[in-house]
């Protein structure tokens, strides 16, 4: 049974009204962030309108904001932008949603203005926004909008995604658009598409001092947006309408041709049923097999040769595509399909071939997902000489899955990472190469046979006669 003193909502409820106000009313002093959600609170008690008109207020309060954002205060803008978010889906919405999807559009209209004074490289606001926009399509069909006036709404708003904010939004409204809707907005783009953005006159690019250089790259600009927007729609709206041709019909005979596109196209007719023309379009893109090939390209090629029944190639490419890269997931798509027993024999195959890959990272990342701990450990020791200390971000895991069952392989992780520490002279690393000289001092205890490599003792004194007066890392030791 929980403490009286427990904090939870009966424990609270007893303390009464009284006593409870007075604390919301002591906790919230100096707190912005907890008065406006009282407030809020407040508003929503006496009813939708007036807290649609509290949120409408705050709404406003962001927009005019002009203080800078950066990573270490941007908490508190967080938390604002999803109590707002949150307060026109839960208090507004179910009671009003013709006033939700107007709330919903303002707060769409904050985003350039917030990217603008705002440090978002952990993409934590851009989600708020992107949440926001789902919560177009699911208000908008509540709210029964009309149709024209939501396809208008929704072509301007496409002309200030300018970070991005509005991505997905034509799937999303598509069904509180309805055909005729989703027809409409497709004409609007084509008109915008005709319409070319016109050059300002003479004498507003004087009065801000433009060159006619200035001004015709200033023109151009703003037109390649235009028409990026134009064609990113209408691959929405082909979507939205299946219509595949529509969609190619986006792109230019040489873009179809990159990899990536041919496979958004072939995804795209293998879903309307016509598999040869995909293999078309995945066979004429231009792939070069001595750089990365887009794992999208890949996948659209496997699901093409299955839906025409060739298994048989859909097999070979499966293991060309494990022998060049080291895909797991493709071995084990290949293995699957072997008949038994067959997959044990081509499986060892497949170990020797990675453990002679020219990458030892690549081979060895490839064994620790597999996961085949044994060749991971091996191809450490056979490779000692190629592993690269400078990949700690990859080796410190490494040795501590090797660690248990395979110390020696861990401890040859380790000294690369020591060796390249101290070779480099990387003072900051000195505390890590410490504890991983200790780990494998630990380490050493449990090895009967060192076999071709160094042994513990003889590796210890051979750094301290290396690097004997890297005190920095000594006295790391010394502690």
């Amino acid at each position: 049974m929980a403490s009286k003193s427990t904090l939870n909502a009966k424990n609270l409820e007893a303390l009464g009204t009284e006593r409870l106000a007075q604390l919301l009313i002591e906790i919230s002093t100096g707190d912005a962030a907890a008065k406006r959600k009282l407030r809020l609170a407040l508003a929503g008690a006496e009813g939708p309108r007036e807290a649609a008109r509290e949120i409408a207020k705050r709404l406003t309060s962001i927009a005019k904001a002009r203080t800078f954002v950066n990573w270490q205060n941007r908490k508190p803008l967080v938390k604002d932008l999803q109590t707002q978010r949150s307060a026109i889906m839960d208090e507004i919405a179910p009671h009003d949603p013709g006033e939700a999807l107007a709330l919903l559009w303002r707060f769409m209209a904050l985003a350039t203005s917030v990217f603008e004074r705002c440090d978002d490289s952990s993409g934590t606001v851009i989600d708020i926004f992107h949440q926001a926009c789902t919560d177009l399509g699911e208000v908008a069909k509540a709210a029964d909008a009309a149709s024209e006036a939501l396809a208008r709404q929704v072509l301007d708003a496409l002309q200030d995604n300018g970070f991005g904010q509005y991505d997905g939004l034509i799937a999303t409204i598509a069904p509180a658009l309805g055909p005729e809707g989703v027809a409409h907005l497709k004409t609007l783009v084509e008109e915008l598409g005709r319409t070319p953005v016109p050059v300002p006159p003479k004498s507003e690019w004087l009065a801000v001092g433009w060159g006619s250089g200035g001004t015709r790259y200033a023109h151009e600009m703003e037109e390649r947006a235009r028409q990026s927007t134009v064609e990113m729609a209408l691959k929405d709206i082909a979507d939205v309408q299946g219509d595949v041709d529509g969609f190619i019909a986006q792109y230019d005979p040489k873009t179809r041709k990159v990899p990536k596109i041919a496979a958004e196209i072939a995804q795209r007719l293998l879903a309307a049923g016509r598999a040869g023309d995909a293999l078309g379009f995945i066979e004429r893109a231009e792939v070069d097999n001595a750089r990365w090939i887009p794992p999208e390209w890949q996948d659209a090629r496997l699901a093409v040769l299955e839906a025409l029944d060739r298994k048989d190639e859909a097999q070979a490419f499966r293991c060309a595509c494990f022998e060049r890269d080291l895909s797991g997931e493709h071995l084990r798509a290949y293995l699957k399909r072997l008949p038994d027993f067959e997959d044990i024999e081509a499986e060892e195959r497949a170990m020797a071939h990675a453990a002679a890959h020219p990458d030892l990272l690549t081979a060895l990342a490839f064994f620790l997902n597999w996961p085949s701990l044994g060749n991971a450990a091996r191809l450490l020791i056979d490779r000692q000489d190629e592993v690269n200390g400078d990949h700690y971000e990859f080796l410190a895991p490494a040795a501590e899955t090797l660690a248990e069952k395979h110390p020696l392989a861990a401890t040859v992780a380790l000294r690369a990472m020591i060796d390249f520490t101290l070779n480099e002279g990387r003072q900051k690393r000195y505390g890590y190469a410490a504890q991983h000289l200790a780990t494998c001092a630990d380490l050493a205890g449990r090895i009967e046979d060192f076999g071709p490599v160094e042994p513990h003792l003889a590796y210890a004194a051979r750094l301290k006669a290396e690097h004997g007066k890297k005190t920095g890392f000594w006295s790391r030791m010394d502690g």
